[in-house]
């Protein structure tokens, strides 16, 4: 796609355009260094993406993500306005192993050789955002933050008052993984009834046999709730329903 220059500034800035009118957008290395600039304090990484997307993003601290997201959406250069997508991701414990070459002394004789070391890595809780720029039309820029582990009661900042998008996908993360966003205007569960204990889409998360509250118990969880509680005709009524003669 062609460029075209507006001010005849150097390739590689956000001052250039493409023909179909969308900006060419700056590097995450360069939004990095522009947020570290805007927002004292702010502790930003890069998060690597070895899929083939390759759609690497940033890691945003918590204290200072309300203040990092107001940046990206009012700088001019970038006008990240519109959030398309927030999702949650949860992270188990894991260990992962790192070989690393260290010099060692073998029969006299000193040699570099491959060491295995393993490092624990605690569990958290992540959201993630995809951000765009209708008025640029670039994107997505990928931020997400992450919580310090897995506790009942992890915490994030909600973005919600940044991009009113946010509002019913924060609620969907709260409900499903059990994050408490700061801030939102109206957290409460969005898929589960207000009884439901837990979080389904943790990666731990075991499905009880008692299903005895769900709303529309069906196949085999109502079959499940059967084994816990006595057929009770008089009420449900499927009991006495019969295959055709």
């Amino acid at each position: 796609m062609p460029l075209r220059n507006l001010e005849g500034k150097a390739a590689g800035s956000l001052d250039f355009a493409r023909d179909d009118g969308a900006w060419m957008m700056e590097s995450l290395d360069q939004i990095k260094s522009r947020i570290e600039g805007a927002v004292p304090g702010a502790k930003i990484e890069i998060v690597a993406n070895g899929s083939p997307s390759q759609q690497d993003s940033l890691l945003i601290d918590n204290e200072h993500a309300v203040a990092t997201a107001r940046f990206l959406r009012v700088d001019p250069a970038l006008r990240l306005d519109f959030c398309s997508n927030v999702t949650g991701v949860d992270w188990l414990d894991r260990v992962v192993k790192k070989t690393i070459k260290v010099k060692t002394v073998v029969e006299g004789v000193e040699k570099e050789v491959d060491q295995t070391t393993e490092e624990k890595i605690p569990g958290y809780l992540e959201a993630v955002y995809h951000l765009y720029s209708m008025t640029h039309k670039h994107g997505p820029v990928i931020i997400r933050m992450r919580t310090a582990d897995r506790a009942e009661c992890a915490r994030l900042s909600s973005l919600t008052p940044v991009w009113r998008s946010a509002e019913f996908q924060e609620r969907e993360i709260y409900d499903l993984y059990g994050i408490h966003f700061d801030g939102h205007p109206d957290l409460r569960r969005i898929l589960m009834w207000d009884e439901f204990e837990d979080h389904p889409m943790r990666k731990d998360y075991v499905q009880p046999d008692d299903f005895e509250w769900e709303p529309t118990p069906h196949d085999d969880v109502l079959a499940r709730a059967k084994e816990h509680y006595p057929p009770r005709p008089q009420l449900d009524g499927a009991e006495q329903i019969a295959a055709p003669q």
